[in-house]
């Protein structure tokens, strides 16, 4: 029987996973036996039951819209950095606002932040995937040149795996609550998930 798990992610596209990881030019680690016509909610499914964890978030980062997925990204960068403050680093902040109003200006101000930040600053990379958001590289201008394939896609995976790393003490626990709060986020919720029983079962 198939996993529950994944059922009734709305916002995912109705596309077979194996053409959203071709649009991507990403490839996953994990041999797949589900045919190639398979929805992504099969692939996480057989994934999640191969205990792929790496590969079920890189999949959600693909199956995300690009809202959801810089949401999904700010929440991760949220569990190290903390609650909203004056300290936050401009990425991250900016990121957030476009969330809430992902106009040209806040787009902008991602793409500004990328330039002012500290060297060790991870929060870059959901300014980036800000930035490519819709497939190019930036408003105005740069909105004529088409964004690497699967970049902005790329850059929320990286903030997640950056965030499981700091979180290496309970990575399988923590790991299971980041697929958890995708899933939530698919299916048309705010990402504030705990870890679920589900979860903890999986790393007990």
């Amino acid at each position: 029987m198939m996993s529950e798990r994944f059922k009734d992610m709305v916002k995912v596209p109705k596309e077979p996973a194996a053409k959203l990881l071709s649009l991507t030019n990403t490839r996953l680690e994990t041999p797949i036996d589900a045919p190639v016509a398979a929805a992504p909610e099969v692939v996480l499914a057989e994934l999640d039951q191969k205990g792929a964890m790496i590969d079920v978030l890189r999949l959600l980062s693909i199956a995300l819209p690009p809202r959801e997925r810089v949401w999904w990204a700010c929440l991760a960068a949220r569990d190290y950095i903390g609650p909203k403050s004056d300290k936050d680093p401009k990425s991250l902040a900016a990121s957030e606002d476009w969330v809430f109003n992902p106009n040209a200006d806040n787009r902008e101000r991602a793409r500004v932040s990328m330039d002012d930040a500290y060297i060790d600053d991870d929060t870059v990379n959901i300014a980036m995937s800000v930035l490519y958001s819709d497939g190019t590289l930036g408003p105005a201008d740069l909105a004529e040149f088409p964004a690497p394939a699967g970049a902005a896609e790329t850059c929320a995976f990286v903030m997640n795996l950056v965030a499981l790393d700091k979180n290496s003490d309970r990575f399988e626990e923590y790991g299971q609550m980041l697929i958890d709060r995708a899933v939530d986020i698919a299916r048309g919720g705010n990402g504030r998930v705990e870890v679920s029983q589900e979860a903890k079962e999986a790393t007990s």
